[in-house]
């Protein structure tokens, strides 16, 4: 079970907003965002959901990266007031969005915190759960997920947790364009799309391509952990990284569920139903 719960079957497939349901014939009276409804953080259908800057970007990269087979789809969905609300504060100082035209100091951004990369934390909360844990590690949190992005912020902000930033884009550019090499700690990648369908396979994130890259971007010792409840990409997942000579696994095959890696309401849904959780911990060599 993926972490976030809408599949790429539903997906929204543009990064516009979902409209708002109420009618658009006159202007609704302003208020303060705090006191409207959910509904009423969203803009209407092709309006900018941050005109002023101050949130990610629909796009961030643009147009001038290559075209290539993506293993995401970016959905803005809907927006609470209170997601928005911690997007349009936080943003600017905890969030980031991958353009891929410079390179990302990580000292500066995380204090000089070692830093740990995760792609794809859905909502966040297993996110904010784990920086509270170990706040001597900074967490860089990459997703496409606008409320999921909002989310993680607001937990952040709640919890007082200083040691979490979160990157808007694809994780390939942020690897490949903005992160030096051996700059990242860790990399964590918990329950990514399966994309199940035998035609969709070549949409998944963990390749051979992806992970070779990735290991350029570990220092000596970082560990990459990662986690699926899809039995068929399971195995995918410890063919490849098994095959990347950078890597070595910690364990005979898969590993135990570490305690650090919180169990999600989403994970915890996937074994009422009877799915297998499979977690691969392997260590980028000296």
């Amino acid at each position: 079970m993926s972490e976030n719960p809408a599949t790429p079957e539903t997906a929204a497939a543009a990064a516009d907003v979902t409209a708002a349901h109420a009618p658009v014939t006159a202007a609704p009276p302003a208020r303060p965002l705090g006191a409207t409804a959910a509904s009423a953080a969203v803009p209407r259908r092709g309006a900018p959901m941050f005109p002023d800057g101050t949130g990610p970007a629909a796009d961030p990269a643009g147009s001038h990266h290559e075209r290539r087979i993506r293993s995401f789809q970016p959905r803005r969905s809907r927006v609470t007031a209170s997601q928005a609300e911690a997007l349009r504060r936080l943003w600017p100082t905890w969030g980031m969005d991958i353009d891929g035209l410079s390179r990302l100091d990580l000292d500066a951004f995380f204090g000089g915190l070692p830093v740990v990369l995760e792609i794809g934390f859905g909502m966040g909360e297993a996110t904010a759960q784990m920086a509270a844990a170990d706040p001597g590690t900074g967490i860089l949190g990459c997703d496409v997920h606008t409320p999921g992005q909002g989310n993680l912020l607001r937990l952040a902000e709640r919890n007082g947790l200083s040691n979490i930033r979160v990157a808007n884009g694809d994780a390939i550019i942020l690897l490949r364009e903005m992160l030096a090499p051996g700059s990242l700690a860790g990399l964590r990648v918990y329950f990514p799309d399966p994309w199940p369908k035998k035609r969709h396979h070549k949409r998944r994130l963990i390749q051979p391509e992806f992970v070779a890259l990735a290991a350029t971007r570990l220092a000596p010792g970082a560990l990459v952990h990662c986690a699926t409840d899809w039995e068929p990409y399971a195995e995918q997942m410890l063919e490849v990284l098994a095959a990347e000579p950078a890597l070595e696994n910690l364990h005979s095959g898969y590993a135990p569920r570490p305690e650090f890696r919180p169990l999600t309401r989403f994970e915890g849904q996937g074994l009422d139903k009877g799915h297998t959780v499979h977690d691969l911990l392997f260590r980028r060599r000296g």
